[in-house]
């Protein structure tokens, strides 16, 4: 399951980041998102998600939130 399917408000751990894009990679790992970390949809938008990881917040898109598994 991806970001796209996730509940809102509900914690999830991340399993995989499912890109070959080492520089989407990088930015991901900078943000703390990674395999093992816990993530949470605060909301869903038209364009993509608003998710919370670590003690930040970021809105990201919905290719990028397909490529989060949970």
């Amino acid at each position: 399951m991806n970001l796209t399917n996730a509940v809102e408000g509900k914690e999830y751990k991340i399993r995989e980041i499912a890109t070959d894009d080492e520089e989407l990679n990088a930015f991901l790992f900078s943000l703390g998102c990674y395999s093992g970390e816990p993530i949470t949809v605060i909301s869903h938008l038209k364009g993509g998600c608003v998710v919370s990881i670590k003690d930040g917040r970021y809105t990201i898109d919905h290719q990028l939130a397909k490529a989060i598994l949970i």
